[in-house]
């Protein structure tokens, strides 16, 4: 096994920052030092002077299009913009086609990512009306939960049969499993976008998406899952928030703490390993990057190119959830990354696809708010990485902590550069950043103890390890 130091960077991690060098032994970090480790030979020296040494970013919400739709993207090519953007772990949603709500479907789609993801991967299980009895026999140390949607979806995975809700929370809870919402109440969508069509025409311009979509929509929806969470004991994680309204669900935070919270010195010794997750709240949000970086105003030039569900909102929304950062309410960042050929991203409300591919920017998307003082750098790698893996209990990754796999990123400040098409690396080759000046560059991705991404250079060969949950 080879040993790489990396040394004179900046590590953040676990709420600090501090002049370090760190070791990597085959897959896994075997040191980290404040200051200079001790001299020693190495099979490769990284110098990440002027430069952050970050856990490689857990995103915990992508759609990767395979299988089934792999004209928009597939697991190869969207693995690989991952790692360009910092990327090391993602957890892949269901809706492809077929959907992922059969166990022989999330089986073959594990295969799948055994043979072309390029980072480590993981597939949500996704809920259907009459699907809840075969959560049980689910490998729970494979799966990062069950992916529900209360709200519009494709397929037939909206679940709005009361009964089935009131299963999927309860069976969830049982298997200790997490359920991950989409929220969107289908029924006042479907009013609103009647209404609109019939003041606007039949593909109402997207500047109306939000007002379709709307504020009430995505509230009354959390508000039931938030219910059924607490009815049930279930470990709630809303997917994409995008409203200041739904942000109030998620205050009095120490009411969702879950029973088993106790603190980590009443623990056995032998459960310390996972019991990272007992910091966190039982019902949890995620905010993703186009939801805190564009508004309502950019419709006028971004158009369907941001078109998404749940739609961008106002520039008080925007800013509310970029507040719930830093106090808790959110607790990670996703990317919600739904690539689209560009052809299907022409239109308005009723005809241009929801969805855009974000996987390759979130990172220095992130840092660049860190720039404007939105968030600390260690902040930003707490909802990025700490919190994802502490959330669905991820063994051995999201930290830089010896034993750890070494899920690595390196990122320069102050380092200019332009998204342009040739950078782009989906399948679908457009990205709505297209022309985006960035400060911030990912210089190296280590995946596994392996440099995949250096300054450019990519190793196509390389494969992911699938992800390990609550073992």
């Amino acid at each position: 096994m080879s040993k790489v130091l990396i040394q004179n960077g900046t590590i953040v991690n676990e709420g600090r920052s501090f002049k370090g060098d760190l070791l990597v032994d085959g897959e896994v970090i075997s040191e980290i030092y404040e200051g200079m480790a001790p001299r020693g030979i190495y099979d490769e020296v990284v110098d990440a002077s002027g430069c952050f040494v970050l856990p490689g970013v857990i995103d915990d919400h992508v759609h990767f299009r395979e299988p089934g739709l792999t004209r928009k993207a597939d697991i190869e090519s969207e693995s690989r913009a991952a790692a360009y953007g910092g990327v090391t772990s993602y957890f892949e949603m269901p809706n492809t086609v077929p959907q992922t709500t059969t166990l022989e479907a999330w089986q073959e789609k594990r295969k799948l990512g055994a043979q072309k993801s390029h980072v480590n991967y993981s597939f949500f299980y996704g809920a259907t009306n009459d699907n809840v009895d075969s959560f049980a026999q689910l490998d729970v140390h494979h799966v990062p939960g069950i992916k529900l949607f209360m709200g519009s979806s494709t397929g037939n995975m909206l679940v709005d049969k009361m009964e089935s809700l009131q299963r999927v929370f309860s069976t969830a809870q049982q298997l200790d499993l997490p359920v991950m919402t989409h929220c969107e109440d289908t029924d006042i969508i479907n009013r609103n976008m009647a209404e609109a069509k019939a003041k606007y025409g039949e593909d109402p311009a997207v500047e109306h998406h939000p007002e379709i979509r709307s504020v009430e929509a995505c509230y009354e929806s959390s508000k039931l899952a938030v219910e059924l969470a607490k009815q049930f004991g279930t470990r709630l994680h809303i997917a994409h928030v995008t409203t200041a309204k739904e942000l109030e669900l998620f205050d009095n935070q120490e009411e969702n703490l879950p029973k088993e919270n106790l603190p980590k010195e009443n623990l056995p010794k032998e459960n310390l390993q996972n019991t990272d997750s007992v910091n966190l709240p039982q019902i949890t949000g995620e905010a993703v990057i186009a939801h805190l970086v564009f508004s309502d105003a950019d419709y006028a030039t971004k158009k369907a190119l941001i078109k998404c569900n749940p739609a961008i909102k106002t520039l008080a929304d925007r800013d509310a959830l970029r507040r719930a950062l830093n106090d808790g309410r959110i607790a990670t960042i996703g990317t919600d990354h739904a690539p689209h050929e560009l052809k299907d991203k022409q239109g308005g409300c009723a005809k241009a696809a929801s969805g855009m591919p974000m996987v390759q920017f979130s990172l220095v998307s992130m840092l660049q708010l860190v720039d404007e003082g939105v968030l600390t750098i260690e902040r930003m790698v707490e909802l990025m990485a700490h919190q994802p893996a502490q959330l669905f209990q991820v063994s051995q990754r999201g930290f830089l902590r010896k034993g750890y796999q070494a899920d690595i990123v390196i990122v320069r400040p102050q380092s200019p550069w332009k998204v342009t098409k040739e950078v782009i690396q989906s399948k679908c080759q457009w990205s709505p950043m297209e022309g985006h000046e960035y400060q911030w560059q990912v210089e190296q991705t280590f995946c596994n103890g392996h440099l995949i991404y250096n300054k450019g250079a990519f190793d196509a060969d390389y494969r992911g390890e699938e992800l390990n949950f609550r073992s």
